[in-house]
């Protein structure tokens, strides 16, 4: 299969192109080479490779800096995925794109998780951004998948990277205890898109992240138990944090937690956190 990967030189787009680089034919583009948010050169660039799938790992994901970034995060975030489902469309291609939690307002009970067709309410740039790409990625063609994901983390910097790094530094952390939600490696949502194509899932929009769910204390914890760190970790809330740090951060979702059910029901497998963190530090740490 051929197979146009945007955003070529990001996290997951490294994971998606080591999965699928076997028995396919991979076309990779970065903003150099393909602007998503040129109209004609997406159309133009489409109709000349002709791929089956388009995979858009393109996205402007500095949550903090969209708030005051202007009309580039809606050209990345909601022009570009319209523009790649346009030209999907006239080709005849799959368009997968990547969405996010922050699509949903967060604000939903913690002992409940998100479905798909829940009501949206992003309360950040980069959400509404995000949900405007999901909109016209609807209104522009029929054969697409959207995977929503959350806490991702893999080949480049990261959370988990960040917190070996001062867990081996610092005697103790503060963390944020109240914000709940699924790490998600970088693999494991490649793997998703990967059994997707293969199995031909109904089109649509799925929710695409690690099974269970945590917090970032927690998260935190286990990483350092997992790689044998002796660091304390202290519990905060987002409000103590924002305060000791003294930052000035976008709105983050309390409940990033979101239901796999409908990925499940079509048999696909998705690994717990827990495993998924296993398996990243041994690469990690080896």
């Amino acid at each position: 299969m051929k197979i146009l990967i945007t955003g070529a030189n990001g996290m997951l787009a490294k994971a998606v192109k080591e999965k699928l680089n076997k028995e396919n034919e991979l076309i990779c583009t970065d903003v150099e080479d393909l602007d998503i948010t040129n109209e004609q050169a997406v159309l133009d660039y489409v109709e000349k490779t002709k791929p089956e799938y388009i995979i858009n790992c393109a996205a402007y994901t500095a949550v903090d800096k969209a708030e005051e970034a202007g009309e580039i995060v809606e050209k990345i975030n909601a022009d570009g995925p319209k523009n790649l489902a346009k030209a999907a469309n006239q080709n005849n291609s799959t368009l997968i794109h990547i969405s996010t939690d922050y699509v949903f307002g967060g604000e939903l009970e913690i002992q409940k998780d998100y479905k798909e067709e829940d009501p949206k309410n992003p309360v950040t740039a980069y959400g509404i951004t995000k949900l405007h790409g999901e909109e016209y990625i609807k209104q522009n063609t029929t054969k697409y998948y959207i995977f929503r994901t959350a806490w991702l983390y893999g080949e480049g910097n990261n959370f988990v990277r960040t917190m070996l790094k001062l867990g081996k530094e610092k005697p103790e952390l503060s963390v944020v205890n109240d914000q709940h939600g699924s790490p998600t490696y970088a693999e494991d949502l490649a793997n998703i898109i990967y059994q997707a194509i293969q199995n031909k899932i109904p089109y649509g929009i799925y929710n695409a992240t690690n099974q269970g769910y945590t917090t970032w204390y927690e998260f935190t914890k286990t990483i350092f138990e997992y790689a044998k760190i002796n660091c304390k970790v202290n519990p905060v809330t987002t409000e103590q944090y924002i305060e000791m740090m003294k930052v000035t951060q976008a709105k983050r979702p309390k409940n990033s937690q979101m239901s796999k059910q409908k990925l499940l029901d079509q048999n696909i497998t998705i690994p717990n956190w827990q495993d998924a963190l296993k398996r990243y530090l041994e690469k990690e740490l080896n």
